[in-house]
């Protein structure tokens, strides 16, 4: 019953976009040292509009010191605010907190970054909305923080998981389901780490547009394959899945160089990443035969038309993006 089965996913996407208007982007801290004692600070706060704002706002010890009022604006969908604070002896140690954060649904990514060149990256959540500044951040702890993050930005990139979705209705069979999935892994994974360390740069709106575009190709094949004109994807889909994991791993550079790389770290820190990604990648995935196999069981038939919902609807929502990406290049 792999209609019905469509019918229900597009549901569930459909429910999954509107959600995705609440918020659920991050907040940002960066401490930035510029001197033994002293730190640039930037909080970014998610906002709508210039009046509407997440009410979360930076605890720093009692015995540091503003240098300069917080100078706040709103850009780009975020509140900003800038100021330069000093406490005898630096932040090693200390805990900082995050007032509010546990009445939110969202988590904020804090950066220290000091004069060596030594970052720590921190994941603050509702549940433990502190964190301790650590001299040296363990190698335990950089992989810990970027597995999560690698698999909470697959989990909610929904054009990444919407190509994925067209892969497992296109391809017929585990094993070349198995194949297919690997050489997309395998493609996202060079060019993640190719752009992250420097060797590829393209400019982010092409790339994201491009994204979208591949989403639009893989929906147009499973029309033309139900029609009884199985298009390249159907016959080779392991070339397609790679040629377009090359683009989405740029996608997938893009965000993290949004967080940034531990100097004294880099290799573990984009490994766990990656890690992140694919567990995640693999969880949609497995939830998605999980419901194939459950709803093939049930007794229920769809509309002889059913099958197009999908197909139809994930190549709009691409479709889109493509234009609304497209404009802001």
């Amino acid at each position: 019953m792999k209609r019905l089965l469509t019918l229900l996913i597009l549901a569930s996407f459909g429910l999954w976009i509107p959600v995705k208007a609440h918020e659920v982007r991050p907040a940002y801290l960066e401490l930035r040292q510029t001197a033994a004692d002293s730190y640039d600070v930037l909080w970014k706060v998610p906002a709508r509009g210039e009046n509407l704002r997440l009410g979360i706002y930076v605890h720093l010890p009692d015995d540091v010191k503003e240098l300069t009022p917080p100078v706040a604006l709103v850009e780009d969908g975020a509140y900003l605010e800038r100021w330069k604070v000093q406490r005898p002896g630096g932040l090693d140690g200390q805990t900082i907190k995050i007032g509010g954060l546990s009445s939110t649904k969202i988590d904020v990514l804090a950066r220290i970054e000091r004069e060596n060149g030594v970052t720590q990256t921190t994941r603050v959540t509702p549940d433990a909305p502190a964190f301790v500044v650590e001299a040296t951040p363990s190698n335990w702890r950089v992989s810990a923080t970027y597995l999560g993050l690698g698999i909470e930005h697959i989990l909610l990139g929904i054009d990444h998981l919407l190509f994925v979705l067209a892969l497992v209705l296109l391809v017929k069979g585990w094993k070349r389901l198995v194949g297919t999935i690997t050489a997309f892994t395998v493609a996202h994974s060079l060019t993640l780490a190719a752009a992250t360390l420097g060797f590829v740069h393209l400019p982010g709106p092409p790339v994201e547009a491009c994204i979208a575009l591949s989403i639009v190709f893989v929906a147009a094949e499973i029309v033309r394959g139900r029609q009884g004109q199985p298009g390249l994807t159907a016959r080779a889909p392991w070339v397609v899945a790679f040629s377009f994991g090359l683009l989405h791993g740029l996608g997938f550079a893009s965000a993290l160089s949004e967080v940034g790389l531990p100097q004294q770290a880099i290799p573990l820190a984009l490994l766990f990443f990656n890690v992140g990604v694919e567990l995640g990648q693999l969880a949609f995935i497995g939830v998605v035969l999980g419901i194939m196999a459950g709803i093939n069981r049930l007794p229920v038939r769809s509309p002889a038309w059913g099958w197009r919902l999908v197909p139809y609807s994930i190549g709009a929502v691409a479709m889109f993006w493509v234009i609304q990406r497209t404009t802001s290049f």
